[in-house]
């Protein structure tokens, strides 16, 4: 046998070796399946024959006609179209294997990968060799070169038929077996170069046979591929041969390459006219759009040169409104003309320049310079037709700004005159009193200041007026009339005010000495009244006090108010003989008082009747006050017995939690012992209580009685409560601490000496007696006992284990109960999940799990129950009806840290 293993190493042409690799190894075993190998026989041998004919000649038997090398080596002839070697005639065995190896060597020299396919194989009719050599020949040189987007030989050739057969329904290439048992894949490959040959939609997908003889009947017939498949071979098995699929498959493709061609030459023909009709599209567009904007800008440059006036604002902005929507409306539109021209001729220039072609030349007068000059005219154009409009407007406006301004001043002015000529005419000083005399001077004297300023305001109105009329202003003669009009009243004003003036100035004299009467009464009136106003507030406010000194605090000003009634009563009669003067002066002068006192509102009346009412209001001062100091010298006496019994029941709190602290300390005799001395003496603290109560009826008085404050005790009710519960709840805590000391000892074993050890250890350490260990304390304490921690820095080594351990919430504080647990934990042997689990196997059989009964049998009942109603059933393998999972319930009893 002939090893080609050699072959390998010649250099491979078109990435043969790349492609080979995939395909180089033949399954021996696949070839013995009956089903394959009878397709494999057929579609190889109609293969060769589809060659073979060319020459004159085919097979019948694929590994009988070839043993002789010859029609072998006329098969590669015709397929490679190149000669091979002379082949010898000789029917001798030697001559036979010399000319198979002439054929395996050209395969080799084509960069083909021969494994295990030896010359005597051939010429022994070996079929399993004989067929991986034709299709190690198929591939070389009917698959290699298939080549789609990047992908060469069998993915080529299967993208190929997936880009084929994409549009079509119920097909879907994705190997070269199952996706073409139901023939469809065939007839869609057909339907797609040849949609007259098939009439696809007429197919059914449960009709796989007549699909398939459908499509190798008109591939054969019409196409000149020969029938390689059997259609009842491929639709009875299971997986149809890759390799006779793929053979027959490659004839498609090579029977269908040359309309490819002609299609792509097709496409590049249409692909160049196409540019070129784009090309001619857009010099007609350039054409026709340059020539519209050219007229555009022709018929609106005369528009913006028209410099026709208006005359009036509103005419000349209907105009600006015009050329605002010209520029807003009718220019954006052509500027986006102008800009996609240039666009559209750069572009079309870039096309013309890439596809060589000519560029191109507008006709005269429609280049772009020529757009662009006519358009820079536009711009000249409208910039002075906005400047004239913007002129015109504010030559308008300064006109119709001044015949405004001359209306409002001329309103503003006769608004401020309605009314003033009866003002100066009228006689209301005539009964007026002093003061409102001398309110009247005032406010014209007010007046003759606002005159003087509307001076400005008339000569404002005149001097408009006048520049109106050298301005030749429309309407001057109504401006004219409105001018002499104001004029001519400002004079007769200016008579009159100073006839009231003097008239006001000779009645204030004549009402002076009356008036200075009215004074000295208001002045010496109003302090009396607010005192006496003050004088009832007083003697009428609620007053709250708390204690004896501010109640007699109040009596005492009381007192010395009392003391002042006998100087204000002088005041009184004082102020009442001035009022009788004024009246006395009137009568004799025959002076008529229209009003009362103009400097104030108080009368002698009202002074007589708030006396009274304040002489009436001492006496019940009195009382009100008596009646207070009563009150508080009740509440003093409350303050007094509610102290003493809070600073007895305050200290003894204090002393007590005195003791309980040391108690905890220093604590001797087992722990037993402990906890009924604790006991004892909690029962002792309990028998207190009648006095706490004692003191809560105290408070509850003390709260009835509104009283707030208490300078005998330190103590409130609020600091004692909390005070008892503190104490009640250290003495509770403390015989829980022993409780679960002795919890501790009997579950993990630990002598009464070592619980003093550690408690002595742990007190030592506990510095302020607070009942915890901080870090660095209990580090210390750690090292007192033994432990190797000194080195290590917080967070680390040793010492971070241990500090999880006793602190797992991180709060940076260790209890002497988490201390006790730990301290146990390292001590003494606990039960692990491990351990439980081991005995129920041991109970089981040593089996991995366990019945109802055997848990009945061996443990006592509550126990077995408790484990039946908890147990998952086991679901292993080797389990049985009714059997329990006791490995899962065992591990949830520590938890998932136990695992």
């Amino acid at each position: 046998m002939v090893d080609y293993h050699a072959a390998n190493n010649q250099p491979s042409a078109g990435g043969v070796q790349t492609y080979m690799e995939q395909e180089n190894d033949w399954d021996r075993d696949l070839l013995l399946d009956p089903a394959w190998e009878k397709q494999q026989r057929k579609t190889f041998t109609a293969w060769c024959n589809s060659h073979l004919r060319k020459a004159g000649t085919q097979i019948e038997n694929i590994e009988e006609d070839f043993r002789d090398g010859l029609k072998l080596m006329l098969l590669l002839e015709v397929i490679s179209g190149e000669r091979l070697a002379k082949p010898e005639r000789g029917k001798m065995r030697v001559h036979k294997i010399n000319n198979v190896n002439k054929a395996l060597d050209f395969i080799a020299s084509k960069g083909v990968k021969l494994v295990s396919i030896g010359a005597e194989e051939i010429v022994d009719g070996n079929a399993k060799m004989t067929l991986g050599m034709i299709w190690t020949i198929i591939l070389r040189f009917a698959i290699q070169d298939i080549s789609v987007e990047e992908t060469s030989a069998k993915e080529g050739l299967l993208l190929w038929c997936q880009r084929k057969t994409a549009p079509y329904k119920n097909v879907n290439v994705q190997n070269f077996h199952i996706s073409w048992k139901d023939g469809l894949a065939f007839n869609a490959l057909i339907h797609r170069h040849r949609p007259d040959l098939i009439d696809y939609d007429s197919l059914r997908k449960d009709d796989p046979v007549h699909n398939l003889n459908n499509a190798f009947e008109v591939a054969e017939k019409h196409l000149d591929i020969p029938k390689m498949l059997d259609a009842e071979d491929i639709v009875n098995t299971a997986r149809p041969d890759e390799k006779a699929i793929m053979t027959y498959v490659s004839s498609f493709y090579h029977a269908f390459s040359g309309a490819q061609k002609a299609e792509t030459a097709a496409n590049r023909i249409c692909k160049v006219l196409a540019v070129n009709q784009e090309n001619e599209q857009m010099m007609e567009d350039y054409e026709k759009l340059a020539s519209e904007l050219l007229e555009w800008i022709r018929r609106t440059i005369p528009w913006l040169e028209n410099r026709t006036q208006e005359k009036t604002v509103n005419e000349m902005q209907a105009k600006q409104e015009d050329f605002r929507d010209y520029r807003c409306v009718h220019k954006p539109p052509k500027v986006q003309e102008k800009c996609q021209l240039e666009i559209s001729f750069n572009t079309l220039q870039t096309k013309l320049r890439l596809s060589n072609r000519p560029a191109f030349m507008p006709s005269e007068g429609r280049m772009v310079s020529d757009i662009n000059g006519a358009w820079h005219t536009l711009e000249g154009a409208e910039k002075g037709y906005e400047e004239w409009i913007l002129s015109e407007i504010r030559r308008l406006e300064r006109l119709e700004h001044l015949a405004e301004k001359f209306h409002q001043k001329a309103a503003i002015h006769q608004s401020w005159t309605d009314g003033k000529e009866a003002m100066l005419t009228q006689k209301d000083y005539e009964t007026s009193t002093l003061s409102e005399v001398k309110a009247l001077l005032r406010k014209h004297e007010a007046f003759e200041s606002d005159l003087a300023a509307h001076q400005d305001r008339v000569e404002q109105i005149a001097a408009i007026a006048q520049e109106l009329n050298e301005l030749d202003y429309y309407d001057s003669a109504s401006v004219n009339a409105c001018c002499q009009k104001i004029c001519d009243q400002w004079d007769v004003l200016g008579a009159l005010t100073q006839s009231r003036k003097e008239s006001l100035e000779r009645t204030e004299k004549q009402l002076e000495s009356i008036d200075e009467l009215y004074l000295e009464y208001a002045k010496r009136a109003a302090p009396f009244n607010n005192w006496m106003e003050g004088a009832m507030e007083d003697l009428q406010d609620m007053f709250i006090v708390h204690n004896i000194e501010e109640i007699q605090g109040l009596i005492t000003a009381h007192e010395q108010f009392k003391s002042t009634l006998s100087e204000a009563n002088k005041e009184r009669e004082a102020i009442q003989a001035i009022q009788a003067e004024v009246q006395k002066i009137a009568q004799s002068n025959g002076i008529k008082l229209s009003g009362g006192n103009p400097y104030t509102t108080i009368t002698p009346e009202s002074i007589d009747s708030k006396w009274e009412k304040a002489m009436a209001m001492v006496p019940q001062r009195d009382a009100a006050l008596q009646e207070e100091l009563n009150k508080q010298n009740s509440n003093d006496s409350l303050r007094a017995t509610f102290a003493t019994q809070a600073n007895t029941v305050g200290a003894y709190i204090q002393a007590k939690m005195e003791e309980i602290g040391r108690i905890s300390i220093e604590m001797n005799g087992t722990l037993e012992d402990q906890l009924t001395s604790l006991k004892e003496y909690q029962k002792n603290i309990m028998s207190y209580m009648p006095e706490i109560n004692k003191l809560e009826g105290y408070h509850q008085l003390i709260q009835e009685a509104l009283i707030f404050d208490n300078q005998y005790t330190a103590y409130t009710m609020e600091h004692l409560r909390v005070g008892w519960e503190q104490l009640l709840t250290t003495i509770a805590r403390t015989i829980n601490e022993v409780e679960n000391q002795i919890l501790t000892r009997d579950a993990k074993g630990i002598s009464q000496e070592q619980l003093y050890e550690y408690r002595a250890s742990f007190n030592h350490f506990d510095k302020d007696h607070s009942g915890a260990l901080m870090a660095e304390e209990f580090k210390a304490c750690l090292i007192s006992l033994g432990y190797d921690v000194e080195n290590d820095k917080q967070g680390d080594g040793e010492f971070a284990r241990i500090m999880g351990i006793v602190d797992p919430n991180g709060s940076g504080a260790v209890t002497f109960q988490a201390f006790i647990d730990f301290m146990s934990r390292e001590t003494t042997d606990t039960d692990t999940a491990d351990q439980v689990i081991a005995s129920f196997k041991i109970l089981a059989g040593d089996k991995n799990f366990i019945t109802a009964e055997e848990l009945r049998r061996e443990l006592p009942p509550d126990q077995a129950e408790y484990c039946i109603a908890r147990m998952a059933p086991y679901t292993g393998p080797d389990g049985a009806p009714g059997a329990l999972d006791y490995m899962s319930f065992s591990t949830a009893l520590y938890g998932e840290s136990d695992l």
